[in-house]
């Protein structure tokens, strides 16, 4: 129970990693913003949380929208009375369309960009003054090893995201604020499913560890940096893939 009166927001926690993430949070005593484009998603992970002995709340949010960001973290308020911690999470990526930089319909990109790199943005300065009220905060990104690779516009916008953790955290670093992303390499969702289809077992022949990752897989790294065992971590890119990526 080591985030017991916390309070977390988790975007994208729905499905997949998200609800991976949201789920293991609540377990260890969180109160669980679960929020979601997807309103039906987020009350089903919701609803199981709190019958699991969880405090949830469901909340439907478009974080491109920046007003809709606002509303949902004035519903972490409303409900607990402020906000601890946020998880970036979420993103267009499931059933994205897969086009080269050249040939992208231009309005698609835009909407692309503006859910997976300026939403965190957007997601961070709604919560921004409640973390400090409170005394502080962590925030986590969730990037990609995509960010080091090319991918087309989804690894441009990981890339951002990278550069957006460090210089939140160079920003929010005085107000006690920690902001740090974590790099999921090829992990067995839906979402990766319907995007690399039969590449999943090429994917894997790559990696060090020979199995494709689990949405489970990424929740300890989710857990140290949101603790107080990561107090003195700030503006970095953890990669949990299974020795997908090396930087040296």
């Amino acid at each position: 129970m080591r985030f017991a009166d916390k309070v977390a927001i988790v975007t994208g926690s729905g499905q997949g990693i998200g609800e991976a993430y949201a789920r293991s949070l609540a377990e260890e005593g969180a109160k669980v913003v679960v929020a979601d484009l997807n309103e039906e998603q987020a009350v089903r992970v919701a609803k199981e949380i709190e019958a699991a002995g969880g405090a949830a709340l469901a909340v439907k949010v478009d974080v491109s929208d920046p007003e809709s960001a606002l509303a949902m973290a004035a519903a972490a308020e409303e409900a607990y009375g402020g906000v601890d911690f946020l998880v970036n999470n979420a993103a267009i990526y499931g059933g994205m369309q897969i086009e080269s930089l050249m040939k992208v319909d231009l309005d698609y990109y835009q909407k692309f960009m503006a859910v997976n790199m300026n939403g965190a943005l957007y997601c961070t300065r709604a919560v921004f003054r409640s973390m400090r009220r409170r005394g502080g905060g962590a925030i986590v990104n969730q990037s990609s090893t995509a960010a080091w690779m090319a991918g087309g516009f989804y690894s441009i916008a990981k890339t951002a995201l990278n550069g957006l953790t460090v210089n939140l955290a160079a920003e929010l670093g005085w107000a006690g604020i920690r902001v740090n992303a974590i790099a999921p390499g090829p992990t067995d969702t839906a979402a990766t499913r319907s995007v690399v289809g039969e590449m999943v077992d090429p994917l894997v022949n790559d990696l060090m560890i020979k199995r494709i990752g689990t949405p489970q897989d990424h929740v300890g790294a989710l857990h140290f940096l949101l603790s107080d065992d990561a107090s003195w971590v700030t503006a970095q890119i953890l990669a949990v893939d299974g020795g997908h990526i090396v930087r040296l």
